[in-house]
C-alpha cells in the first residue's frame, strides 16, 4: 500500500512566502498586462512600444529643429538617456495611482496585499522603460546615430538607480494617494514642473554654480549624470554623487513602507 506524498506546505518559513509571493506578482503582472493592452492587436508589445514612442519623437523633433544642447554630444544619444529615464521615475507614481480600488475584489484573496499589486505595476513599468531604452539604443546604434556605451556598468548602475528611486517614489505617492485624494491631485503638476528640472534636457555643468547647486538636490538627477557618464565617459564633465542619491531612495523606501503598512491595515475587503 502506497503512502500519499504529502503536499508542499508554503507559507510557513520565509522562503515559502517569498515563493507565494512571486508566484502571486507574476500572476498580478499577467492580469496587468492583460487588462491594459489586451489580447488582440499588437497587445502586450505597447509595453515598450509606447515609451519608444515618446522618446523617438523627443529626439527626432530635436533634430529636424537643429536644436543646441551645448556641445558636440550626438542629439539621438543625449535624447535616449534622458527622456528613457524620466520615463522611469514619472510613470511608475502615476501607474499606482488608483491601483488598490482597480485590484479590491483581489484582496478577497488572502495571498493578495496591496504591496503585491504596487510591485506588479511597478515591475511592469520597469520591463517596459527598459526594453524601450534597449531596443532604441540598438537601433540608433545600428543606423550610425550614436555610438555604444563607454562603460556600460555604469550605464546599468544609473538605470538601476532611477529605478529605485522611481520605485520609491511610487510606493510613497501611492500610499498617501489612497489615505488623501489631494496626494494625487497634487503629483501630476508636480511631475510636470520636475522635468525640465530632472537633467534629461541638460547637462549639470552647462548651468550656473548656484543653478548647480539647486538642481543637485534633485535625487534622479545624480541618476541621469550617472548614466551619461557612462554613455560619453570622459567627453563630458559629469556631477553627481550616488551615496546622497542612495540615502534619499533608502529614506522614501522606508517612508513607503510605513505608509503602505498603514494602508494595509485600513484597506479590507468586507
Amino acid at each position: 500500500m502506497k503512502l500519499a506524498r504529502p503536499r508542499k506546505v508554503y507559507g510557513s518559513t520565509f522562503w515559502g512566502s517569498i515563493v507565494i509571493q512571486k508566484r502571486v506578482i507574476s500572476a498580478l503582472l499577467l492580469r496587468e498586462v492583460i487588462t491594459r493592452y489586451g489580447r488582440h492587436n499588437l497587445g502586450f508589445l505597447w509595453l515598450f512600444i509606447e515609451p519608444m514612442m515618446f522618446t523617438t519623437g523627443v529626439t527626432a523633433l530635436w533634430t529636424l529643429s537643429k536644436v543646441s544642447h551645448g556641445s558636440s554630444l550626438p542629439i539621438s544619444a543625449f535624447a535616449l538617456t534622458g527622456y528613457s529615464s524620466v520615463l522611469l521615475w514619472r510613470n511608475m507614481p502615476s501607474r499606482l495611482g488608483g491601483a488598490v480600488e482597480a485590484n479590491f475584489t483581489l484582496m478577497y484573496h488572502r495571498q493578495v496585499k496591496i504591496i503585491d499589486v504596487y510591485l506588479s505595476r511597478v515591475a511592469l513599468e520597469f520591463m517596459g522603460a527598459s526594453a524601450s531604452f534597449i531596443v532604441l539604443a540598438v537601433l540608433y546604434t545600428a543606423f550610425g546615430w550614436m555610438s555604444l556605451p563607454v562603460d556600460i556598468l555604469k550605464v546599468v548602475e544609473g538605470w538601476f538607480m532611477l529605478t529605485w528611486f522611481g520605485a520609491a517614489l511610487a510606493i510613497l505617492i501611492g500610499a498617501l494617494g489612497e489615505r488623501s485624494e489631494v496626494v494625487e491631485k497634487l503629483w501630476h503638476p508636480a511631475s510636470y514642473l520636475l522635468f525640465p528640472l530632472s537633467g534629461a534636457g541638460f547637462m549639470v555643468d552647462w548651468l550656473p554654480t548656484a543653478a548647480q547647486h539647486f538642481v543637485l538636490y534633485l535625487p534622479m538627477v545624480h541618476g541621469v549624470e550617472l548614466l551619461r557618464d557612462g554613455w560619453f565617459g570622459n567627453a563630458v564633465k559629469t556631477h553627481y554623487d550616488i551615496k546622497y542619491m542612495a540615502t534619499v531612495c533608502l529614506c522614501m523606501t522606508a517612508l513607503g513602507l510605513v505608509q503602505l503598512r498603514i494602508v494595509s491595515r485600513e484597506v479590507k475587503p468586507a
